[in-house]
């Protein structure tokens, strides 16, 4: 089975004007997405997502002037084969480094799409994975810098749907940061995981400030508190707090991105993105080297119930897997423009699709609706 064509499809949504959600790198317009679609010679279509990186054009460009006339011919089956020529060819010699990286991640889900369907199986039983439950939080683009009585509306609203734990938006300011923090841990009491994450918005004298305030309202993890590649600052981080866990990955590409840090030994929970890491088949490599070292997985979402449903998938194939990202954003109608990619249980708890393949049945007809939209999609002066 021949890969015949790669095609990259830029998505946009404009959010309604004053919805805006207000996080660490600012605040959001739009979402961006990008649907990766590769064709067979045998007539098996997949459908993979690729991060657009706040770049959706460029990453699209990539693909289909690129990446397309490079793996054209290719066995379709063959992801171990792909993804090396994609690396070779434009990560590591006169590459792109991360745009080649969400590019190919794009392609790599679409082709476990393609797998999943010739087998005639799911995702997670072709990776060897089971049905089984997996705790989710309420997460995405939600729970941002508002006023502390909606913060804890907001907060109480996910919690009375289900989720059994949440994420809160950090890198406003310190005294905000702490505040926020404090009012959603006396208003849920101890019993819900409270999880932060700082966007890569703090400097060190931040988190000087705020961590102790996290250590003692009992959170479950300080995630990307500075920028993925400040190796120094996540050092000395991880010895302001000891018994608060540092998170990080959703901005580290492929397995040596990871290497590093478990050489550093400060982020203790990874957090790969399928749609920017390399794919399912580079994730999974992470995770095994993950494994080894007893470092647990959560895996960040992207937008679309593509990256949504692979993660479900990716997750029931491991043994060291952890909590599913939710995205319980208002304005996200990206997520669902394929079908409902996840239901929450009462537990708390989601499982994966049942269906051959990632499992979303992809109709081209919706792209219509969302033309891609130049320009990027956080407003950083807010």
């Amino acid at each position: 089975m021949k890969i015949t064509r790669i095609t990259a499809i830029p998505l946009s949504y404009r959010l309604p004007e004053g919805q805006t959600v207000k996080v660490g790198v600012g605040a959001t317009i739009k979402r961006d997405a990008i649907v990766v679609r590769v064709e067979t010679d045998e007539g098996l279509t997949g459908y993979g997502e690729a991060h657009p990186g706040r770049s959706p054009g460029a990453v699209a460009a990539l693909v289909n002037a690129t990446l397309n006339p490079m793996l054209v011919g290719m066995d379709a089956c063959d992801v171990v084969g792909v993804w090396s020529r994609v690396h070779r060819m434009q990560l590591s010699s006169h590459g792109l480094g991360a745009g080649a990286a969400l590019a190919l991640s794009g392609i790599d889900l679409a082709l476990w799409d393609i797998r999943g369907k010739a087998a005639g199986m799911p995702l997670y039983r072709l990776l060897g994975g089971s049905r089984k439950r997996m705790p989710a939080y309420a997460g995405g683009i939600s729970l941002g810098f508002q006023p502390v009585p909606q913060l804890v509306e907001e907060a109480r609203g996910h919690v009375a749907a289900g989720y059994r734990a949440l994420k809160l938006r950090l890198g406003d300011n310190p005294r905000d940061d702490a505040a926020r923090v404090r009012a959603v841990r006396e208003a849920l009491g101890p019993d819900v995981d409270i999880l932060t994450d700082a966007n890569t918005a703090w400097s060190l004298a931040d988190a000087r400030r705020v961590i102790p305030t996290l250590a003692e309202a009992r959170v479950g993890w300080l995630e990307e508190p500075f920028s993925a590649l400040d190796f120094g600052a996540y050092r000395i981080a991880a010895t302001l707090a000891p018994s608060l866990p540092i998170a990080a990955g959703e901005n580290h590409y492929t397995r040596w991105d990871f290497a590093r840090l478990l050489e550093d030994r400060a982020v203790t929970l990874w957090q790969p993105d399928l749609s920017k890491t390399g794919g399912i088949t580079e994730a999974l490599r992470i995770a095994a080297m993950a494994s080894a070292f007893g470092i647990t997985v959560h895996p960040h979402c992207s937008a679309t119930g593509i990256n949504h449903a692979a993660t479900l998938h990716f997750l029931a194939a491991l043994d060291n897997g952890g909590y599913f990202e939710a995205c319980v954003s208002r304005f996200n109608p990206l997520r669902d423009m394929f079908g409902v990619p996840f239901a929450l249980g009462a537990d708390g708890c989601v499982e994966p699709p049942e269906k051959p393949g990632i499992g979303m049945d992809v109709d081209e007809k919706v792209f219509a609706e969302f033309p891609a939209i130049d320009g990027p999609g956080y407003v950083v002066k807010f």
